[in-house]
Order: C-alpha cells, then structure tokens, then sequence
C-alpha cells in the first residue's frame, strides 16, 4: 500500500487535530479530520482507515476527568468497532488527552490477564484501565520541552530505528501510574515506548523538570503487545520543524560553526513518518 489513510479525530475540546493531520500528510499519508458524532454515525468509515489517531487537547473540557467523557462516549457508542478495526494489520496512536482517552478504555496496554503465567498473547483490548494517568506531581500544569529515550527492548512500530527526542509536553495529569503487576510486564515484555531523559539521554530518575509530571519509572509511552498502538503524552505534533524547537537557535549557531547542514525537520517528525513507512 502506498498511501495510508488516517483519520484523525475531532470534536468537543480537541485542538490537536490540525496539527497531527498536517504532520501525517506531510510524512506521506492520506489524513481525513472526522468529527466523533460524523465516526459515530458512520461507523464503516474505519473499515477503510489504516491509522486511527486520538489527538490532542481537552476533550469535554476534562470535566469528570482527562479523557475519561470521551472515552465514555466511544464505549457507548462504537466500541465494537474499534476493536474490529484494532484486529486488523492497522496502526493506533494516542497523544495526550489521546492517551488518557486510550488508557480509559484499557486500548493500552491492554493486558487481557495480569497474573503470573495467565498473560494472553496477542491480547490488545479489555476495555478496563489498567494505568492511570493522574495529576501532575508539581500540581501544575506543565507546558515545556522534554528530553526523551527510546528503550532498546521497546516494541512500538511508532518507535523503530528512534534513539532519542526533543519535544514539547501540555498537561495537567500526565502522570503515569500502575499496580506493581501490570508495572512488571509492561517492563518486562518491552511496552514501555518512551521515558523521560535528562540533559545527558540517561533515565530522568523521577527528578523535576526531566521528568515533568512525577511519571512511574520516567514512563511517557506505552504500548501493546503487538507495537501497533501506541499512547504517549508529548506532543510530536508540535516538534515537527526545526524552527519549533526551544533550543533552535543555539543549534544553528553551533551547526553553522561545525559547517553542518541546518535540517529543515525536527524530532517530533520521525513517529509520523515511521507511521507511514509501515504501510509502505
């Protein structure tokens, strides 16, 4: 298949949409913004969609909590549908609210039986939430530039070939919690996608700002057995240029003196275009 087709979510609070539909169409994708009563109502639409995507924002104004209204409402809704849709050779990607939104549903990592030799292969949806994602540890909402890691084990399609990013996180309740069982498989079977790094790439070791929500084991990213869904909290929408960059430019100072080439891209474009190069 050359060009995947996205659909990129919409409606009551979103406000990432533009941004993610942009970077999937610039990395080479197909990408269609559809209003949650419009996916509702045509529910067959995602028979013919490769990569579904829950963007950004604050969806229902957060209001009985992040995500939680809108995960309600596809629960309610089309629940069966996108669990058809989750079965076939497709991609799912969850940012921010997205992944709180994924969480609530139990999308990710969707880990069907948690005790000890009852792990379900292939198990990628249950419905029930399995982490949380609760209120920042600082009490604030943080709205900076993060330093992440790819760990080497991590099964995410999202992820493959990526050592290292630079892009921005916006969240009040980013910080990721679990039980100690489902904490063991996620580490154990490669589910952790990304976590937080200091200045130097190494583990942000909880510490503030690195790790700027107070997240379990610096977690960022999860996904499921199958790497093919994803949640994360930063935001690559909002990293894809060069020029977005915080540090921009002191790094063109310094790739000017070294005689580099200044990219035109940033970090945040490699999860958008690994996305496209599965399809490809």
């Amino acid at each position: 298949m050359a060009t995947p087709k996205i659909i990129v979510l919409s409606g009551y609070g979103i406000n990432c949409e533009e941004e993610t539909a942009f970077a999937f169409e610039r990395a080479g994708g197909r990408a269609e913004i559809i209003h949650v009563n419009d996916l509702i109502t045509g529910k067959r639409m995602l028979e013919t969609c490769n990569i579904f995507v829950f963007p950004g924002g604050f969806s229902y104004g957060d209001d009985t909590g992040s995500g939680l209204a809108l995960a309600n409402r596809i629960r309610n809704n089309m629940l069966h549908e996108l669990e058809r849709f989750m079965e076939r050779d497709t991609l799912m990607l969850g940012i921010c609210n997205g992944f709180q939104v994924m969480v609530n549903l139990g999308i990710v990592p969707g880990i069907n039986k948690i005790s000890p030799g009852e792990e379900k292969a292939g198990a990628r949806f249950t419905g029930m939430a399995q982490v949380a994602l609760e209120h920042n540890s600082s009490n604030r909402y943080q709205c900076r530039w993060v330093d992440l890691m790819i760990d080497k084990g991590a099964r995410s399609a999202f992820t493959a070939g990526i050592t290292a990013l630079h892009v921005p996180v916006a969240h009040g309740e980013g910080n990721f919690t679990t039980v100690p069982e489902v904490l063991e498989i996620l580490e154990r079977e490669g589910l952790v996608s990304m976590r937080y790094a200091d200045e130097r790439g190494s583990r942000a070791e909880g510490k503030f700002p690195w790790n700027p929500n107070g997240s379990l084991n610096d977690i960022a990213a999860i996904s499921d057995r199958s790497g093919r869904i994803m949640g994360m909290m930063p935001h690559p929408e909002r990293g894809i240029f060069f020029t977005q960059r915080d540090d921009w430019p002191w790094l063109k100072e310094k790739m000017e003196r070294e005689g580099r080439e200044i990219p035109e891209e940033s970090d945040g474009m490699m999860i958008f275009r690994n996305a496209v190069k599965y399809f490809r």
